[in-house]
């Protein structure tokens, strides 16, 4: 029998949400810290635990990054500030820090990562799915693409729990029927950008993903999130009849009036 993963993503898909969705569903944490401690860069750590969302108790996965290569991917004044700014009278600034890379130095990373040969087949392809989408967005190719959230530590170490999770569950197959995302605007590296941000269109575009607007304020889909839908992705309908083997939840971080979580499913089809 096969193994067939259904990502529920009626309320958005990040990395964080989808690692935390697969360790709810299973994945084993020994496994999955084993290979992140041979990451080569070294400035980071994960936290993994639980939190109540919507009164759903969820799984919560977290990379703290140190010191200097701190960045404000879930810091909501940096995030969505702007919309209070012209009332306000100011901006925010946030450092850079050390989250602009190419695909090749991203890439080396990887390689020099221990992972089974699966897992880093995954990671790699999400990687370059994210290129490919970035380089559309930027009108350039995908090799001077230069990542700047996306390339920072903690999306990296996002992706590559993915790949640990989905190989070390023995996924053969998955299903995304749709990808829900919000409305308004988000602060990024490239600026203040209208949501969906163009790498989420591109990804979209690319790789035939369905987007649904729901009735909510806020980055739901973020292009890691997006990447690791469309590279995982087997098909898009669920079968008539099914049943549901076990479920995992994976909790968003930003403070939404309606909070990310992505329901991760094992499904058996009848």
């Amino acid at each position: 029998m096969s193994n067939t993963l259904y990502l529920d993503c009626s309320r958005g898909i990040s990395g964080d949400m989808t690692v935390a969705a697969l360790l709810d569903l299973g994945a084993d944490e020994a496994v999955l810290r084993q290979a992140l401690d041979t990451v080569p860069e070294s400035h980071f750590r994960i936290d993994i635990g639980r939190v109540e969302l919507d009164g759903k108790d969820c799984c919560d996965f977290n990379v703290k990054l140190f010191g200097e290569y701190d960045n404000h991917d879930h810091d909501m004044e940096y995030l969505f500030g702007h919309l209070n700014d012209k009332a306000e009278g100011h901006a925010h600034v946030h450092p850079e820090g050390h989250g602009h890379r190419t695909l090749e130095e991203v890439l080396e990373i990887i390689s020099r990562t221990e992972l089974n040969e699966g897992a880093h087949r995954i990671a790699c392809s999400i990687f370059d799915t994210l290129a490919e989408a970035e380089a559309e967005a930027h009108e350039t190719t995908k090799d001077e693409v230069h990542f700047h959230e996306v390339g920072a530590l903690d999306s990296i170490a996002d992706i590559i729990s993915v790949a640990v999770c989905m190989d070390n569950l023995n996924i053969d197959e998955c299903i995304i029927t749709e990808l829900c995302e919000g409305r308004g605007t988000v602060r990024c590296a490239h600026g203040i950008l209208d949501i969906p941000v163009p790498a989420v269109r591109a990804i979209s575009k690319q790789h035939g993903l369905v987007l649904h607007e729901i009735d909510a304020v806020g980055e739901y889909v973020t292009p890691t999130g997006a990447a690791i839908a469309a590279t995982l992705r087997t098909g898009d309908r669920l079968p008539e009849r099914y049943r549901v083997i076990k479920e995992g939840l994976g909790a968003g971080k930003r403070k939404y009036e309606k909070p990310g979580i992505l329901k991760a499913m094992l499904i058996e089809n009848l």
